[in-house]
């Protein structure tokens, strides 16, 4: 039987959002389907290793993968690696790198661990994208944050900034991705322009790829946005940035998220994580936006922005 491949990047500490999330698909998982669920992580806890090896059943196997150091090298001391360091870790970058560690699946979904999954996953795989490099969802909340439609239009030179994809989930067209030499490009540009941007893996995936990328349905990545209501019936939910269940108990969609985690071993963890985050931590958490903002004005003036070298060189896959 043919396997639908489902690949997550984390750290060791974004253990119990996994499981949450793997949890969330299982319980969607067709029985008479085969998946295998592999998690690209640089260093875990042999504890955390062997809980998430344990969701295993018959038909949904899950994996442990130590990506090799060698492949990240080239991005370990870039300064761009520290933009949001609020935010991410390393592991971000680590889905660039999936169609070339995994040349046995021409097609293959990522997912963050920040997603809850509120249908089978088989029906994303499926989806038929063309020639496209990739599918993602559109991100909707560029749309009602003018620091982002700057970034967008300005630094990133992307018009119209509504086209913009969020990567939290994926549809990877990887044969498509090792044909066309992605990481080539990748180390190509970082190594040449060292661009600076405030979402460095979403940044060359837009860039790369722009005009290559399957757009689709906003319920595929429903995120956490106060200037518009939920998105009704949503097949993925993706708590970005700072919208946190297990930190924030008014975020949109929260309760996908806990009808799941309270069936899982960390549920008291998690909660307990949402009690100690403090009024402070969550003021911080908001203010991080504000960064942001700032950062911006600043990579408008940086000599070397994607809009700037566009104008004399095409940064798109060829």
């Amino acid at each position: 039987m043919k396997t639908i491949p489902v690949f997550y990047t984390i750290s060791d500490n974004y253990t119990p959002y996994a499981f949450v999330s793997i949890q969330s698909l299982m319980d969607h998982a067709d029985p008479k389907k085969d998946y295998t669920i592999t998690l690209l992580v640089q260093e875990i806890s042999d504890e955390h290793k062997k809980s998430l090896e344990d969701m295993s059943t018959d038909n949904i196997h899950v994996h442990v993968f130590h990506i090799d150091d060698d492949m990240v090298k080239p991005i370990h001391k870039t300064k761009e690696n520290y933009l949001r360091a609020q935010f991410f870790t390393m592991s971000i970058f680590y889905r660039l790198f999936i169609p070339e560690l995994f040349p046995q699946y021409d097609k293959a979904v990522y997912l963050d661990a920040d997603t809850i999954i509120c249908t089978d996953i088989a029906d994303l795989y499926n989806t038929e994208i063309g020639d496209n490099m990739f599918a993602s969802c559109p991100d909707l909340s560029i749309r009602y944050m003018p620091l982002l439609q700057k970034y967008i239009k300005e630094c990133q030179g992307i018009l119209p900034a509504e086209k913009y994809i969020n990567n939290g989930v994926i549809l990877f067209n990887m044969k498509a991705f090792r044909d066309k030499h992605f990481v080539d490009k990748f180390y190509y540009l970082m190594g040449k322009y060292h661009f600076d941007n405030v979402d460095p893996d979403q940044a060359y995936m837009n860039e790369i790829c722009e005009d290559k990328i399957y757009h689709l349905p906003k319920e595929w990545d429903a995120m956490p946005n106060e200037s518009i209501p939920e998105i009704e019936n949503p097949k993925i939910v993706h708590y970005n940035l700072f919208f946190k269940p297990w930190h924030f108990e008014d975020v949109q969609y929260a309760h996908y998220f806990w009808d799941v985690a309270k069936t899982t071993p960390y549920y008291d963890e998690l909660k307990q994580q949402l009690a100690d985050f403090t009024d402070e931590d969550r003021k911080k958490a908001r203010a991080d936006l504000e960064w942001m903002a700032k950062k911006v004005d600043m990579i408008v003036d940086e000599p070397n922005t994607w809009a700037k070298v566009k104008k004399h060189e095409s940064v798109k896959i060829a």
